[in-house]
């Protein structure tokens, strides 16, 4: 829950942003000036590229939880007994412990939202944050052609 108050946070700063950075590009802009109306046009485009970037992280942690829903609701999640810190994170030495296990599951099922998903979390809990987002848009990739096939 926390997590969602801290995006949502986040999303009403950056919204305030854009409106602040929109409003310096429309008084840019009527200034009449050429070196105004060109950082005019350069400070409506921030906004626009903040925008896409927030709506595309907002999508991913919608279907990210989505997918995290679904694999709970099958009975799919790790189960494996982790020592946690006091902030809930896993112990990064519990979290290498168990990485082994669903990386081979990955490379046993290449095509499986779920085995990917399981690896995501593994990488989570084992600190490389990088590789968890990369695992679940690839996980999220495979779900959406996953339900697209079975639409056909």
């Amino acid at each position: 829950m926390t997590a969602r108050i801290g995006v949502a946070v986040m999303a009403v700063l950056l919204a305030l942003y854009i409106f602040l950075v929109g409003q310096r590009a429309y008084l840019l802009l009527v200034s009449g000036e050429p070196v105004a109306i060109a950082m005019g046009v350069a400070l409506i485009v921030l906004p626009i590229v903040a925008v896409w970037a927030l709506g595309r992280e907002l999508w991913f942690g919608v279907r990210a939880e989505q997918l995290a829903r679904r694999l709970e609701a099958e009975g799919g999640l790790p189960e494996e007994p982790v020592d946690v810190r006091p902030s809930g994170r896993v112990m990064r030495e519990d979290g290498d412990a168990v990485f082994p296990r669903y990386k081979a599951e990955v490379e046993a099922s290449p095509e499986s939202w779920q085995a990917r998903f399981r690896l995501a979390l593994a990488y989570d809990a084992a600190g490389d944050r990088k590789r968890a987002r990369a695992a679940v848009r690839h996980a999220i990739s495979l779900e959406t052609a996953e339900r697209r096939s079975r639409r056909a």
